[in-house]
């Protein structure tokens, strides 16, 4: 790597190898030569002065491709396709006339863009399977460990570990489910010619609307899409590539949330994410430990979820039949929208995979607000025994209103129960009391929603997609 130049930290830092490839130079321009194939295949099939040995030669070097030529020929004309045409013809001299034949620039450089965004998608689609995976194992061993709740990031009813787990768990659900919609409706521009008329195939087939009409159906199955859009201008509409980019941004919504919630939850020393033995919180700070996966991720999503702004105004600014302002832009936010989520999904592993949760410190805290809690119940068992409501209500607030001073202005632990205990007014020990603050009694149904959530709708998935499990991310930094 020179140090004299800028380079992508998404490809540096933060994307897997296997992201990076489906976007690299040499995944597009192989495409490219598949989808050249393709046509000429379609084009011999239907009729046209095409021979097996001219497709045959093109087969033959659909992989080697000689990019010193075509760069090269590019530096002279200036057109990244036809220096490609021009490249592939030296290697293919018999095949050299048909090559391209009847296609404008956009058959291979949009029908690319699906192609790759597809592929993309479905490695998306298998690390968010595999986060999935990750959280429910952690869902399940922790789903009756008793925690503090919070709205407003204030003390509420305690929940479990595992069932604030699944809160996590449904997100990416929702976003598994909006992933594979996506890929489900993505199909190929075909080949429409300049302005989407597919005039250059009326010429070639002599008029023959059904031969027309017969082309991108047929180029579709060849390169594995079911069909292709039925009408278009030059380009496939931008407006897909915004259907993608907000499924991007869904995914990194999700993982925000989820780092985010980590990111407080250690502040608290109840949740920490993985911290290696030689790892350096601050450089100032010797003893800290930093959130700092669960910050990245955080970092990245923000960047995706940015990028979706991209989609929207490149759709929307897409005069008539074609204008080329698009071109710059898809070069930059899609792929880099890919690599950054995808840098975002194996953080989630990373962090998901190694999460450690603190007992101790989230039974201090609960012991901390669930004498708060249990007046209701303590109230009401001591009316049972004969008392008025009303009086005991008022007795609990005076007595809730001395332990919190004592709390927040003393910075004393919370006696609420002790001072319960000492009051005549009431009929129960201190050690009767205790039975009040079990944080198992303040759960409700928890538990029993996490196995029944992970039975009923997060196991069937995974089980239907076992041959997508085992992925293991590697963290560069």
């Amino acid at each position: 790597m020179g140090y004299d130049r800028y380079v992508s930290p998404l490809s540096t830092r933060y994307a897997s190898r296997e992201m990076q490839y489906i976007f690299s130079p040499d995944k597009k321009f192989k495409t490219w030569r598949k989808l050249w194939i393709a046509l000429a295949e379609t084009e011999k099939e239907l009729g046209l002065p095409i021979t097996q040995e001219q497709i045959d030669e093109m087969k033959a070097h659909a992989d080697d491709i000689n990019y010193e030529v075509a760069q090269e020929r590019e530096k002279l004309v200036r057109h990244d396709v036809m220096s490609h045409v021009y490249a592939y013809g030296q290697q293919c001299p018999k095949a050299a006339g048909i090559i391209h034949l009847g296609a404008t620039s956009c058959y291979v450089g949009d029908n690319t863009d699906i192609i790759i965004m597809r592929e993309a998608l479905q490695l998306v689609r298998r690390k968010l399977i595999n986060v999935i995976a990750t959280l429910a194992k952690f869902a399940d061993e922790y789903k009756d460990q008793p925690t503090l709740g919070f709205t407003h990031f204030q003390p509420a009813q305690p929940t479990t570990v595992g069932k604030r787990a699944t809160l996590w768990i449904n997100e990416f659900m929702m976003d598994l489910e909006e992933t594979e919609h996506t890929i489900s409706q993505l199909k190929l521009l075909g080949s429409k010619g300049t302005t989407g008329t597919q005039a250059s195939f009326v010429e070639l087939f002599d008029g023959d609307l059904e031969k027309v009409d017969r082309l991108d159906p047929m180029i579709a199955e060849k390169m594995g899409f079911s069909s292709c859009y039925p009408v278009s201008g030059q380009t496939y509409s931008r407006k897909v590539d915004t259907f993608v980019l907000n499924t991007l941004a869904g995914i990194a919504a999700s993982a925000m949330k989820m780092a985010t919630d980590i990111r407080l939850l250690q502040h608290l020393k109840e949740v920490e994410e993985p911290f290696e033995k030689n790892q350096i919180g601050s450089s100032a700070m010797a003893y800290k430990r930093n959130p700092m996966r669960s910050e990245r991720i955080c970092s990245l999503s923000r960047y995706v979820m940015a990028d979706v702004i991209n989609g929207e105004v490149t759709s929307g600014t897409q005069w008539m039949e074609r204008t080329l302002d698009d071109s710059a832009n898809k070069r930059l936010s899609i792929p880099e929208g890919f690599l950054a989520i995808d840098g975002v999904l194996d953080l989630c592993l990373n962090v998901t995979d190694g999460l450690k949760v603190y007992p101790k410190v989230i039974e201090k805290h609960l012991q901390a607000e669930l004498p708060f809690m249990a007046t209701e119940n303590i109230m009401m068992d001591e009316v049972k025994m004969g008392g008025n409501r009303q009086e005991f209500h008022e007795e609990i607030r005076e007595l809730s209103m001395i332990a919190g001073k004592h709390v927040k202005e003393e910075g004393k632990d919370n006696d609420l129960l002790d001072l319960i205990a000492a009051d005549p007014k009431f009929h129960m020990t201190r050690e009767e009391l205790d039975k009040y603050i079990d944080p198992h009694l303040f759960v409700g149904a928890a538990p029993h929603q996490v196995e029944r959530y992970l039975r009923e709708v997060v196991q069937p998935v995974l089980d239907a997609n076992q041959d997508q499990l085992g992925v293991i991310a590697q963290i560069k930094v």
